[in-house]
């Protein structure tokens, strides 16, 4: 039918990261599924609502997204039942978007209530249940508990190696996450020890053109350069440009974010003038493609930004970095983590220019924000008590 082709074309768009074309789509799969199938009809309301939901997340367009999640929740619940797969599903959907918006206890309480539901309804080791306990771990990876990541991912990854075995892609994936688990607690040696296997037996199983196959690639890339093997993770990451950029294209946004890897690296070797020439070609593109308000556009602007701060371009460094925060508030609002680096990023050019009024300004809102935000116990509030007191 015509509404079947239009809502394969917009998931094509979607899967090539035109999500713009496939917003337009997807609205227009929206409205005829409403007028031909009525707004109860489980296709309007579990699919053509989710999937738009879906797209406005990739857009950043999170209070549009929240409020097309809270109508599929609610007409899924009423049609299907609060227990339904679909309802289910929404409800992971709902959570995620929770996290992107620093709704912390949100999305960690619905994740929990779903868990809690699957294991009484299918059981501990069913593949459902196993990957409500990977949400959550998730979640709490998203959200810094590295502990309490870490715990459930162990577990996730022994039930499918007993269950499906060790070379199974759930188990991969599961050792893949908890990989990058070890990977943000410092423990690189651990995640490289992971990640190696992951690669290796992805490049056997599925080949290395594979997006699961890439992704390991730039994972391992990843914790070669943070343990500052810059060789090993220049060859690595400039391996998964080449592949992408003949398979996806240049402006897909894996593409991006694997020169935005390969520009990091470059950075760290302290080659900034190749690091800025990759980080402005991912910022024209980023906003061309994604928009000038997506998360990456801004997270490819902050890059460029610390690139001029290294080369001692304080004025162009600042300029960006006051942008990408007024861009912050205005779509994450002030209580966002990612406002607190934004901040911070634009204390330190600050200091480095010697406004040091304007500096001490930002970092007592930042100090206070972080306490409020992330907890007096939090190691970052901590750490940036420390580094207040030896300052001022």
């Amino acid at each position: 039918t015509t509404l079947t082709t239009i809502s394969n074309l917009a998931y094509i768009f979607w899967y090539l990261g035109k999500w713009m074309d496939a917003e337009h789509l997807q609205i227009l799969v929206l409205d005829m599924s409403q007028r031909i199938l009525s707004k109860e009809h489980p296709d309007t309301s579990s699919i053509a609502h989710a999937h738009l939901a879906s797209t406005f997340q990739k857009r950043n367009k999170w209070i549009d997204a929240e409020q097309l999640q809270i109508q599929v929740l609610d007409l899924t619940e009423m049609i299907l039942g609060g227990e339904h797969p679909h309802t289910l599903s929404n409800m992971i959907s709902f959570s995620i978007g929770y996290s992107f918006q620093g709704k912390v206890s949100n999305a960690e309480q619905m994740e929990m209530q779903l868990l809690n539901i699957k294991e009484r309804i299918l059981g501990k080791e069913h593949s459902d249940t196993i990957s409500s306990m990977s949400h959550l771990a998730s979640t709490y990876s998203f959200h810094c508990k590295w502990i309490f990541a870490e715990k459930l991912q162990i577990e996730v990854l022994d039930i499918n190696e007993r269950i499906v075995g060790k070379e199974h892609s759930d188990t991969l994936t599961s050792m893949a996450k908890l990989a990058s688990t070890y990977f943000f607690q410092g423990k690189f040696t651990d995640a490289e020890q992971l990640q190696i296997y992951v690669l290796d037996t992805r490049k056997r199983i599925i080949g290395i053109d594979h997006p699961d196959t890439l992704s390991s690639i730039s994972h391992l890339a990843n914790t070669y350069s943070i343990q500052r093997k810059w060789m090993d993770a220049e060859k690595l990451q400039i391996e998964v440009v080449n592949i992408r950029r003949k398979i996806i294209g240049e402006e897909h946004p894996d593409t991006l974010t694997s020169i935005a890897n390969l520009a990091s690296t470059y950075s760290f070797q302290e080659k900034w003038m190749d690091a800025e020439q990759l980080q402005i070609q991912v910022l024209n593109l980023s906003e061309i493609i994604l928009g000038k308000e997506h998360p990456h556009t801004l997270s490819a602007m902050a890059h460029l930004a610390i690139t001029y701060n290294n080369q001692k371009k304080w004025a162009d460094a600042e300029q960006l970095q006051i942008k990408v925060l007024d861009m912050r508030k205005k779509i994450f609002g002030i209580e966002h983590p990612a406002i607190l680096t934004s901040m911070a990023n634009l204390a330190g050019t600050y200091g480095q220019q010697g406004k040091w009024g304007d500096a001490e300004q930002l970092e007592i809102q930042i100090l206070k924000m972080s306490r409020t935000i992330l907890g007096k116990e939090h190691p970052i509030t901590i750490s940036r008590m420390s580094s207040f007191a030896s300052k001022w």
